[in-house]
Formats: structure tokens, C-alpha cells, sequence
């Protein structure tokens, strides 16, 4: 009994691995980028311009997962001298941490079968975090040009620099910095 009821569950936990669809990034349309308090005077928004993002979704049974990975070398600011600093040892250590990531481990569900939230370990600098980020709006359905299905989402949340050893110049530079994520994905 015991021998048939472990082959069920196995069988069970692959059909719904078989079930689950992967997605990949649209390059020209998945970025990520934050904002911050910049001295009292304004929001600043700056982005990563290259963002690699793989999603595996089951709608049916309401579960997925997430990975992204960031080249911090893409950091734009629209100043070149502050894209040079961003990258420096004095922030993200570009050099050192080439990469910043994000794997979810729980992704929530809404009414409709759309994705709410993400959960997750975002890891910048080698120091990792947990992080949920709200779903703001959520649409898949075939794609009208490509023919091909696809998924497209906004998410946002908020982190503390001084949480991954970003936190020069705080309180002057708001510690709290606001992400956002703009992410298509094409289904493999």
C-alpha cells in the first residue's frame, strides 16, 4: 500500500511539472528598475536595462515560479557619471557582483487565476533577502503577432539599501527604495 500510494504521489508531482508551461523574457519588453528619495527634492527613477527572467507557470493549479537575474553593467541613469558611480565599490560593486537575482518561493494567487504576488530571495552583493513583490496587473493570452502564447505583468515592492550594504549617504538618499518590474514572456 505504501509502494502504490509513493508511485501516486510521484506520478501525480510530475504530471503537474508536465503541466506547468515555462516562459521566457521578451528582451525588448522586461525591465526592472527603482526609485528613491533623492536630498528632499525629487523621485528618482533609474533602471537595469538588461533583465533575464524565466517563468514556470500552471494556471490550473495555481502554482509557478520565478527567476531573474540582472547585469548590474546595464544600471541607466541617464547620467554617465552616475551610471560609473552606481557601478563603483561605492554601491552595487559592479565588478565584484555582476549579478543581482530573484527566486521565488511562493507565488500567491487571485480570484481570477491571475498571479497577486510573488515571493521571493533577492540577492544583491551576496546578501540575500526575502522580498515580496505586489502584483499590480497580470494578462496572459496569445500573443496577436507572434502567435505564440504569452504572459506579461507589473510588479512592485520595497527594499532597504542599507539591508544589502547600499546605504551610503541614508538619510540624505531615502533608504527605502521602491522596485518595479515590467516583464513579458514568451511561451518556450
Amino acid at each position: 500500500m505504501k509502494k502504490l500510494f509513493a508511485a501516486l504521489v510521484c506520478g501525480l508531482s510530475l504530471a503537474s511539472a508536465l503541466a506547468a508551461d515555462v516562459y521566457e523574457r521578451d528582451p525588448d519588453h522586461t525591465f526592472a528598475w527603482f526609485e528613491f528619495n533623492h536630498l528632499g527634492y525629487s523621485m528618482q527613477r533609474d533602471r537595469f536595462d538588461k533583465v533575464d527572467a524565466t517563468v514556470t507557470l500552471d494556471l490550473e493549479n495555481q502554482v509557478g515560479s520565478v527567476e531573474v537575474s540582472i547585469d548590474v553593467q546595464s544600471v541607466s541613469t541617464g547620467s554617465l557619471l552616475f551610471d560609473q558611480v552606481l557601478r563603483s565599490d561605492m554601491f552595487f560593486d559592479a565588478d565584484k557582483f555582476p549579478v543581482i537575482t530573484f527566486k521565488s518561493s511562493r507565488l500567491s494567487f487571485g480570484k481570477f487565476d491571475d498571479v497577486a504576488a510573488v515571493e521571493g530571495n533577492l540577492t544583491i552583493k551576496g546578501i540575500t533577502r526575502p522580498v515580496t513583490l505586489t502584483v499590480t496587473h497580470f494578462k496572459c493570452m496569445m500573443h496577436p503577432m507572434l502567435r505564440k502564447p504569452a504572459c506579461g505583468l507589473n510588479a512592485t515592492g520595497k527594499v532597504r539599501r542599507s539591508d544589502f550594504n547600499l546605504g551610503r549617504f541614508v538619510p540624505l538618499i531615502s533608504d527605502e527604495i521602491t522596485l518595479h518590474v515590467s516583464m513579458e514572456a514568451l511561451k518556450r
